[in-house]
């Protein structure tokens, strides 16, 4: 068992996520989702001893810029980049902060915004630091499994859905089914960039990316916020969070092992033993044996980049074995009635996936599964067992180069619904209803010691 205290989420807040268009600023955005936090805690910033922020474009000390419009109490404020893992890596360095006696309170806030179209880079007079990968992927293709075409990201996990398709079985068909899938769930997620709901065939015709991808089957590029706060066990006790608060069981970071650069795969270059190591990981430190736990999830927020890396991931975290990810699809165990429920909230194919944002708006929707709020999405069955804790969720966030993180969520023992809850102090159900917030939001709260009218009086909603 990993050693530290007990951890909970007892706070969530998350902007929608929209095309890239220039409309927002990281600023407002950000201000948006730690609001709607800290209200769905009831507490004010000034109880936040520390604040870590993700985000991959955008100036130094973008996360300080954000959060001084709550108030400027002094507390630590890092700011954190790793790829598209960027949002859970925040939420893991603010939980490690409570779980080890750094703090009490901490809260993780990630948002992004980007430019239209494909990743790029924005440092054109230096090496990518992933530019080993997509030399090592084209080797891969050359070695064997066939050249391909298109932007580096979605050519790399195109390919990794290639192999596995050549070693087990399989066709574009089932990413297909995947995607429309994801685009169907998107339509209950008023938060989701795309509310289309394309079905297979529509998937299937929409312009090719890659040999094995279409436009449907890719993420798009986002603007967008989210925010979890995490707090101990006493500060829950303390502050009457019984009927909220969702404990975060185990979460591990892990990075690439040599068979990323070393074993001749595309499926390893994607991260397929970077995932399963971190998986692995999550459910030994939760007191499960090795290779059990899985039966006891009901719902998954999965890093859907890509079609093909959902395909691919069922496996490496251990939902089905090795062969049998296909199978799983063709199943349905992968969407409403099935053994599993995953991305519910449309997933990044038709959620969108502003980078920074990524990570925590998936912990702010299984956190919202667990308590039973996500109305449309809500996943059934979650709490239909012995134990009154109910099903597991889990959290999935991968990014190349590369780091992912994975979280075991669950209600604790001591969770009692009723009395007032987040819903009471925002005036309405977030997990399933999308508003702005207003000033008279922030007033509520901001800093009540500590406060800049200068810093305010810019704040743009």
């Amino acid at each position: 068992m990993a050693k530290g205290r007990r951890t909970f989420l007892i706070g969530g807040g998350c902007t929608a996520f929209i095309k890239p268009r220039a409309t927002r600023n990281t600023e407002d955005m950000g201000l948006e989702a730690a609001t709607k936090a800290l209200l769905d805690a009831g507490i004010t910033y000034d109880v936040v001893e520390m604040a870590v922020v993700g985000y991959c474009y955008g100036d130094s000390t973008a996360g300080q810029r954000a959060l001084y419009n709550l108030g400027l109490t002094g507390i630590p404020i890092t700011n954190v980049n790793n790829n598209c893992s960027t949002g859970s890596t925040a939420l893991y360095t603010a939980n490690n902060a409570v779980k080890f006696g750094q703090a009490e309170v901490a809260l993780a806030l990630g948002f992004e915004r980007m430019k239209p179209g494909s990743l790029g880079t924005n440092w054109p007079d230096r090496p990518s630091p992933t530019a080993l990968l997509n030399q090592r992927v084209e080797e891969v293709e050359i070695a064997g499994l066939g050249l391909n075409h298109g932007p580096g990201a979605p050519r790399m996990f195109a390919d990794g859905a290639q192999e596995y398709f050549q070693k087990y079985g399989g066709n574009i068909e089932h990413l297909a089914r995947i995607a429309s899938k994801n685009h169907k769930h998107s339509l209950n997620n008023p938060y989701s960039q795309f509310r289309d709901g394309w079905s297979v065939e529509q998937v299937l015709k929409a312009p090719k990316i890659t040999n094995e991808l279409t436009k449907f089957m890719c993420s798009p590029t986002s603007d967008g916020a989210a925010c979890c706060i995490v707090a101990s066990e006493d500060f829950v006790h303390a502050h009457g969070l019984e009927n909220q608060a969702i404990e975060i069981i185990a979460q591990a970071l892990t990075t690439d092992n040599p068979l990323a650069y070393e074993s001749n795969s595309a499926m390893e270059v994607v991260g397929y033993s970077m995932s399963k190591n971190c998986a692995d990981q999550v459910f030994r430190d939760a007191g499960f044996e090795e290779g059990k736990g899985r039966d006891q999830v009901g719902v998954v927020e999965l890093h859907d980049c890509f079609a093909a890396n959902e395909l691919i991931m069922y496996p490496a975290l251990g939902l089905c074995g090795p062969d049998e990810a296909h199978k799983l699809v063709e199943r349905g165990d992968n969407t409403y009635g099935g053994k599993y429920v995953i991305n519910p909230s449309g997933g990044l194919e038709a959620k969108g996936h502003p980078l920074g944002a990524t990570g925590l708006g998936m912990h702010f929707y299984i956190m919202m599964q667990l308590r039973n709020w996500a109305g449309p999405m809500q996943a059934p069955g979650l709490f239909d067992t012995e134990d009154k804790r109910g099903k597991y969720g889990l959290v999935h966030n991968v990014g190349l180069g590369g780091a992912v993180v994975v979280s075991l969520l669950r209600r604790p023992e001591f969770f009692k619904e009723g009395g007032e809850d987040g819903r009471d102090r925002l005036g309405y159900n977030h997990a399933h209803e999308c508003r702005k917030i207003t000033m008279g939001d922030v007033e509520k709260v901001k800093s009540r010691k500590e406060f800049s009218p200068y810093v305010m009086q810019h704040a743009k909603l």
